[in-house]
């Protein structure tokens, strides 16, 4: 059951603009690296990192701690720098200042910006922003939308499937096919589309896919900005048993999990 219909017609809340400016300015700084040359480094878990994704988590962490003098802020970079506060049960940011480095590095353009706020292990607002697309996604509980460019806020919606089949969305860079193939059999497809970063649950978000299923390792950080997005767009981020995907939970890490639209 879809958890809002948005409203024509109606804009983003004060904070949640305010989130959109965040994560147009830190997309903005990573532009400015992206145009040029820059290093890869490679974390602890093998990954790769940026002076981009350094640029824009310092920005984003500043601007939120403006906003809200006391945020509790989760961060990837700060949390492979050992810092990780308990979150528990309590009111937090998350915050991936690039997520799709990966992406980033092979500059496919697929990389995303990602802040949202989570309340008693919920996402209640998040926004998503795709840089070289210069595409805002805004969400939460009051509604879900998208920006490009200078043009005005639209309301968007997740879709009924359509007679057709579905439309599914997977990881370019991670991801299993063979369990992706046997999640989805017996159901009627109508194409899958490979993409990078948070924009994938984005899309289903705004209409324009049905499913994302994930099955491969995902950080909260990674999920929970489009997730209040998809929420605002009548959609759903389940767990496997069909459970709301949870945060604050005693691992940063999420599990296996499945964004869907709307579902007959």
């Amino acid at each position: 059951m879809p958890l809002h219909t948005p409203i024509a017609g109606k804009t983003p809340s004060k904070l949640l603009q305010e989130l959109s400016e965040i994560a147009l300015a830190a997309g903005q700084a990573i532009l400015a690296i992206y145009s040029g040359d820059f290093a890869v480094r490679k974390k602890s878990d093998e990954s790769p990192v940026t002076e981009a994704d350094e640029a824009a988590e310092r920005l984003i962490l500043e601007r939120i701690k403006e906003i809200d003098p006391k945020a509790l802020i989760v961060s990837e970079e700060a949390a492979e720098a050992g810092y990780m506060p308990d979150r528990q049960g309590q009111r937090f940011w998350l915050v991936d200042p690039l997520d799709g480095t990966k992406e980033f590095v092979k500059r496919t353009g697929e990389f995303t910006v990602n802040i949202g706020l989570i309340e008693n292990g919920n996402p209640v607002l998040g926004v998503v922003f795709v840089p070289v697309l210069d595409l805002l996604f805004a969400g939460g509980i009051e509604g879900a939308w998208k920006k490009e460019g200078s043009g005005p806020w639209q309301s968007i919606a997740c879709r009924k499937p359509p007679a057709e089949g579905l439309s599914v969305v997977a990881s370019r860079s991670h991801g299993d096919p063979e369990k992706i193939q046997a999640y989805l059999a017996g159901r009627k497809i109508a194409g899958l589309v490979k993409a990078g970063s948070s924009l994938k649950i984005c899309r289903v978000a705004e209409g324009t896919a049905d499913v994302y299923p994930r099955f491969g390792p995902t950080s909260e950080w990674d999920t929970a900005a489009g997730h209040a997005v998809l929420l605002g767009a009548g959609g759903c981020l389940e767990t496997l048993d069909g459970q709301p995907l949870r945060y604050g939970k005693s691992s940063i890490l999420n599990p296996d999990f499945v964004a869907w639209g709307l579902r007959d």
